[in-house]
């Protein structure tokens, strides 16, 4: 048993594929034999990642989750932004140029209106919670845009780390929303045509809520979600520490805020 703990922990991030395989595997067997399928195997991988974090974090004293395990190290590299960043674009590669080009203009508009309505409502919420600086109001904003344009924002910001928390807090609960409610709407709202799927991934923009929540309704739609989400997680990464908060502290400066 030493031997294998000392291979496992040398070869880490071999180690933490594994580990997330079988997270994957268990998240699947639970979505087919407890809900019959209505919660996406995601969204029950992200609620079991988050309690596992939680114990290693009891357990080691760490901050950094799994990864704080010299077992689990890996866990850091594979759940970084590199591998991170590289999965999102690859979603791309499925999209059918003729698609993407006839339906652009709408994904565009979408694009514009989802991330005006997540900064503007997260804004709101920052300001009735008491958060009165543009850094915090912003970073939060930026959280209910994406959990990952919040830690981006906030960082450029030098926010605290309590509100970067906050917004990544919002983001994981749009997220897992996304996931769960969108095969039950899907036929509502026409989700069923690759326009449907970059407009309906313009307006939400978090990229594992959309992908989950298209892949729980039609696999084949889930490139052309990612693309808008793809993008409206990059222009919030670009318009958060920028436009966005020069616009807040204007605000804040009209209404006597600071």
């Amino acid at each position: 048993m030493q031997l294998l703990n000392d291979v496992l922990t040398q070869y880490n991030l071999l180690t933490a594929f594994v580990f997330v395989g079988l997270l994957m595997l268990a998240a699947e067997v639970a979505s087919r034999r407890l809900t019959g399928g209505r919660i996406h195997p995601s969204a029950i991988a992200i609620a079991f990642g988050l309690l596992l974090a939680g114990l290693a974090g009891w357990y080691s004293g760490g901050t950094k989750g799994v990864a704080d395990l010299p077992l689990l190290a890996g866990t850091g590299l594979l759940g970084g932004a590199m591998l991170r960043d590289l999965s999102i674009v690859a979603t791309a590669f499925s999209v059918r140029a003729d698609e993407f080009l006839r339906n652009g203009l709408w994904g565009v508009l979408s694009l514009a209106l989802g991330l005006f309505t997540s900064f503007a409502t997260g804004a709101v919420i920052a300001w009735l919670c008491g958060y009165r600086d543009a850094g915090s109001i912003t970073t939060i904003a930026a959280g209910a845009a994406t959990y990952i344009v919040g830690p981006v924002t906030g960082t450029a910001l030098n926010a605290s780390s309590d509100v970067i928390a906050l917004s990544v807090a919002a983001g994981l609960v749009k997220a897992v929303t996304v996931m769960l409610i969108t095969p039950f709407v899907a036929s509502a709202i026409r989700l069923d045509t690759p326009r449907a799927a970059m407009i309906f991934g313009g307006l939400q923009g978090t990229n594992s809520g959309v992908i989950a929540g298209l892949a729980a309704t039609n696999p084949q739609l889930v490139p052309y979600g990612a693309m808008t989400a793809t993008f409206y997680t990059g222009l919030g990464c670009l318009l958060g520490p920028s436009v966005v908060f020069l616009t807040v502290r204007a605000v804040l400066a009209v209404v006597g805020g600071q």
